[in-house]
């Protein structure tokens, strides 16, 4: 029966990817005689734009009729949809707002070759570990390239104002031009704010988790108490620590604190609990006293857990930082930054801030991961 569901699997994968072949290829052909933009027929006659449907045909028909070594097919079609993505980009810069059916036609017929091949990326059979970490990446690298993508050609097609959505293009020369105001804004919120209340909330909860875990009166009353000060809004919270910290960082690494203690708290505490009877059992026939069985039992069990509660604080640091920033800031930050350029109608400035933190704490989560990686080799989900 596994041979078969894994025949059929395969069979409905090639189905798929023929009859977006034969997608692309119908999309690519019924858009060669239109009008691309509002100018009319003319512009659609360009190389620019003429190049991609031909491209795009022609590689969708080696694919659909099966020619050629499969990953060689893969890799053309990988270069062909590079190509005619550049060429429409080039074409639509200087068509605002005039993007009319056949323009769009091309832009199905390269989204349809794209998914193609990441639906054929994904079926290589590769032995390597290196070569499957590299597939493992590419995939959703290529997909986030095809979001900026498809953002630039829908902005500028659709003529959308800057003010509700600037294209990438214009947030990434902004980012360019803006370096030293983003690295200030970062070095305010991110390593001063973010890392400081990020150390002391998840330090100081590990360390209140050991004495919930002894202390059985702190268990029935710290632990409710916790539950209804992390339901507290932030919004609420971040005008108070302005007040009581002033309006330089330490107010937000507050703001952090509070956001980060409960979560690992109550993730410890579930950590340390997880050790079943006939663990615990195990150690008392060893004699083992109640510190030796926290250090080589309880605390290795109640890692994931641990891991769980990092990461989790690694995006909600950020975000409070940010927010609590908008409440009363030095001119530095950026929490402070956003507020003020959305109020000059600067959104290509919010964005590239917004890029920043999102880099940020993608970055930050990235490394708690591979700490997680690093101290639970054991645990099955590590190992699968």
């Amino acid at each position: 029966m596994s041979g078969a569901s894994l025949t059929l699997t395969g069979q409905g994968a090639a189905g798929v990817g023929r009859t977006l072949a034969w997608a692309i290829v119908a999309l690519a052909l019924i858009s060669l005689p239109q009008t691309a933009f509002t100018d009319g027929p003319t512009v659609i006659a360009s190389a620019d734009l003429m190049l991609s449907p031909i491209l795009l045909g022609g590689a969708a028909i080696l694919l659909a009729l099966g020619v050629g070594p499969r990953r060689l097919v893969d890799l053309a079609l990988l270069a062909v949809s590079v190509v005619a993505a550049i060429q429409l980009l080039r074409a639509v810069g200087t068509n605002f707002s005039k993007a009319e059916s056949g323009f769009w036609s091309l832009v199905g017929a390269l989204w349809l070759a794209s998914w193609l091949f990441v639906e054929r990326l994904s079926g290589w059979d590769v032995t390597s570990l290196a070569a499957k970490r590299a597939i493992g990446i590419l995939i959703p690298a290529l997909f986030g390239v095809w979001v900026l993508v498809l953002w630039q050609l829908l902005v500028i097609g659709l003529g959308v104002s800057p003010v509700l959505l600037p294209p990438p293009s214009a947030i990434g020369a902004r980012f360019a031009s803006s370096l030293p105001t983003l690295w200030a804004d970062f070095q305010q919120t991110f390593l001063k704010a973010v890392l400081i209340g990020y150390a002391v909330g998840c330090g100081s909860a590990f360390i209140v988790a050991i004495l919930v875990d002894k202390v059985d009166f702190l268990r029935r009353g710290l632990l409710p108490i916790g539950n209804l000060v992390s339901a507290l809004p932030i919004v609420g919270v971040a005008p108070i620590m302005v007040m009581w910290f002033g309006f330089d960082w330490p107010s937000k690494a507050a703001v952090v604190i509070i956001m980060t203690f409960f979560p690992m708290l109550v993730n410890t505490v579930a950590g340390l609990a997880s050790a079943d009877r006939m663990q615990r059992d195990l150690m008392t026939t060893y004699a083992a006293d109640y510190w030796q069985t926290l250090f080589k039992l309880r605390l290795p069990m109640a890692l994931p857990f641990i891991f769980n509660a990092l990461k989790i604080n690694s995006t909600l640091a950020l975000i409070g930082a940010i927010v609590a920033e908008f409440f009363g800031t030095p001119i530095v930050g950026m929490g402070f930054r956003i507020s003020t350029e959305v109020g000059r109608m600067n959104v290509d400035m919010v964005w590239a801030e917004i890029a920043v933190a999102a880099l940020a704490g993608s970055v930050f989560y990235g490394l708690v991961t591979l700490l997680e990686r690093v101290f639970t080799f054991w645990h099955p989900s590590v190992r699968g």
